[in-house]
Parts: C-alpha cells; structure tokens; sequence
C-alpha cells in the first residue's frame, strides 16, 4: 500500500441510475452512455505514473459488483458503504487510511478536465495544508484529498446543491483545518454543461460515433442559456 491514495467513486452505468438531470434532455441510454465514457476517461487519465499514488475504485450499488468487474477488468474494485453520499465518502476515505495511507484524495467521474496532475497537486498540497479542494462551477467539488479522516466534512451536507463546496470550506474552517484552492472544473451533469465542455466531450467520444451524433442533434435543438 502506498502511502498517498486515490480513491475514486464510480456507479454502475446502468440507464436510469445515472445522469439522471441529463436524461431529461437525451434519455437515459444516451445519458448513461455518457457517464460510461466519462468514468472511463476520468479512469484512464487519473492513472498514476510508478510511485505516484494507489488508485482504490468505490462502486455502487454493491450488488452490481459482477458488472463492474466486467465492464473494468484488472481495476482494484471495492463496494461503497450504505447512507447517503456523505458517509460513503467518510467511509470510503477512512478505509483508504486504514490501508496505511497517510494522504488520500477523493474523486468522481463528472469532470472531464480531471487528470492526475491534479490529484499530484491536491496531494502535494498537504505538505502545508489540511485538505485540498477542487471546486466545480456548479458549487459543488470534483476532488478533496485529506492528511487524516474527517467525518465531519462529509456529515449534514446538502449533496447535489451549489452549496457544497462553501459548506465544506465552512466546516473545515469550524475544525481549524487549512484548506488549499485547487482550480475550478466543470462537472458535466446538463445538457448545458455539455454544451459548454463539448471540445472536450467530443474527443472523448470519438470512438463512440452514433453517441457524439446523438448529442451533437440535441445540442443543435438545445436553446443557449
């Protein structure tokens, strides 16, 4: 076990359980699609270079466990707890120390401008700092990486809201904790963000031809904000 880790969250892309704000606008095989891609971009490029990190992968729903070992074969695959969001990453995070880590950074699968040298950074950061925060534009983060647990960044938060990231700057700073700014990404969660990261999203889907059609018709028919 190394002693910085990434953990990364990742759910089964199965259509209707993700992206569902998406789905509203391209369905939920296309949304689903999406997500399958994104999670499979942010997987290749947060790959850590020898020496940099362990990279451990949270899944979820436990059960799917059979379909994420075939949909990411050879990826160290590990079930998220039960609750909601908060304590999963609690959870998740402190069984990343438990393994013998003394640094560890938290990701998702929604930024594609997510790479490892910004996890390098976000764990380089706490060299002099508690925690390390990459916000997103939605007010939320795509990233945080800790020098010990802290269940107390994770409890009472109103996931899923542009509140998060100010919340948990909140909370640490109610703890005393030094809080380092990593720069902001983008979360890919509306037909808007698409629209916005589509230089982005259309490389990455490349190779899924019929699905960056797909989009680029609902973009095409999608009123700019």
């Amino acid at each position: 076990m190394s002693d910085r880790a990434l953990v990364v969250f990742v759910k089964d892309p199965a259509p209707g359980a993700v992206k569902t704000r998406l789905a509203t606008a391209v369905g939920p095989v296309a949304a689903a699609e999406l997500y399958r891609a994104l999670a499979e971009h942010v997987l290749a490029s947060t790959t850590p270079a020898p020496g940099e990190y362990e990279r451990l992968v949270f899944f979820d729903p436990p059960e799917a466990r059979d379909q994420m070992r075939a949909w990411l074969p050879g990826v160290r695959l590990l079930a998220q707890s039960g609750g909601d969001l908060g304590a999963r990453l609690s959870d998740a995070t402190a069984r990343a120390f438990a393994r013998g880590a003394s640094r560890v950074a938290v990701v998702g699968t929604d930024a594609p401008g997510l790479a490892r040298d910004a996890v390098v950074a976000a764990l380089d950061a706490l060299d002099a700092a508690d925690v390390a925060i990459g916000p997103t534009e939605d007010g939320g983060y795509c990233l945080l990486a800790l020098r010990r647990p802290r269940p107390e960044l994770f409890a009472g938060i109103a996931w899923s809201t542009p509140s998060v990231a100010t919340d948990t700057r909140a909370r640490a700073a109610a703890a005393g904790l030094v809080v380092h700014e990593l720069p902001v990404l983008r979360d890919v969660d509306t037909l808007e963000d698409v629209r916005l990261e589509w230089p982005a999203l259309a490389e990455i889907l490349a190779g899924r031809p019929s699905l960056c059609r797909s989009f680029e018709e609902a973009l095409a028919a999608f009123p700019r904000a």
